[in-house]
């Protein structure tokens, strides 16, 4: 009678974040999967107007130049900004967790962009650090004597794609420094003291301790990068507004145009091949999740 009594309980309580979860994600998820097997005009039609296509939608995405360019963007930005953005919070980490003063205050300053939001940073950038007339970097150029680089239009198509990695890894350096920090104040400080007395330096420290014990940390911020990357749209609408350029193209434009309007990146509206794509990212973040969480294993440490 007592475990009887608490059904409805459980139902109370449970209901509505079990409906929350089927009706908000389990649904989408399944009728967008379903979708891209067919080709359909408009997000709202009904299923009878739906028009049966098999892997056809797939096969029109590795078919096309355009789609293919995005997912080399992404690789570039998932690669060198992952570089670029992993060597300098874990960097900070070291350097605010090692003693040095006004510890809060630079933790503050660094982590300040991550508190903006993504379109005013990327306007921030465009409008005042790349701007061709009046640009900050063009400035400091002109200022060094270096003419050459202080001619150069970073919004151009031939840089762009450079301009866009490096503000976007600018605003979320912060973010993964604290991952970083909370990783390295985990790891119980008598390890260290005991590499001192051995006569350790801080470099084979950082090597021989600090690194093998933040493996889950480092796999953590694998994924995070990646559903971060495969999620990057902001970034490229403010760079590339009205008719993106092909450095700025990402999956999430393209499918974003496939869905909602045809313009120069997409030539025809298929919410099928929108809905295709969106399984396509899903399945690279959990290839990405099973390789860094077969390879990058912590069984062997314990702290």
């Amino acid at each position: 009678m007592r475990k009887n009594s608490t059904l409805p309980m459980k139902i109370i309580f449970l209901g509505p974040a079990v409906f929350c979860y089927l009706v908000v994600f389990l649904y989408p998820t399944l009728r967008t999967a379903f979708m891209s097997f067919f080709k359909v005009d408009a997000i709202t039609d009904a299923l009878a107007k739906w028009s049966f296509t098999g892997l056809g939608n797939y096969a029109s995405l590795f078919k096309s130049t355009l789609f293919m360019r995005s997912m080399q963007n992404i690789a570039g930005i998932w690669f060198y900004g992952g570089l670029l953005v992993f060597a300098l919070g874990l960097l900070f980490a070291v350097i605010l967790t090692s003693g040095v003063r006004y510890k809060a205050f630079f933790r503050a300053f660094i982590y300040l962009p991550n508190v903006i939001s993504a379109v005013a940073m990327g306007t921030m950038w465009m409008q005042y650090v790349y701007s061709p007339r009046y640009g900050l970097l063009k400035n400091v150029f002109g200022f060094l004597k270096l003419e050459k680089l202080a001619a150069i239009q970073l919004t151009s198509p031939d840089y762009i794609f450079a301009a866009l990695l490096v503000a976007y890894c600018f605003g979320m350096v912060g973010y993964f420094m604290l991952i970083f920090m909370a990783g390295i104040e985990k790891i119980p400080v008598d390890y260290y003291e005991v590499a001192v007395i051995e006569g350790a330096s801080r470099w084979k420290q950082f090597v021989k301790i600090t690194i093998p014990l933040m493996k889950n940390v480092l796999r953590t911020n694998i994924v995070l990068w990646t559903i971060s990357t495969v999620g990057f749209f902001v970034w490229s609408m403010i760079f590339s507004p009205l008719n993106p350029e092909p450095g700025t193209v990402t999956p999430m434009v393209y499918m974003y145009q496939m869905i909602f309007g045809a313009n120069m990146v997409v030539t025809e509206r298929n919410v099928g091949i929108g809905a295709a794509v969106g399984v396509l990212l899903s399945l690279l973040v959990v290839v990405v999740f099973a390789a860094a969480t077969k390879l990058i294993r912590d069984d062997d440490v314990e702290f």
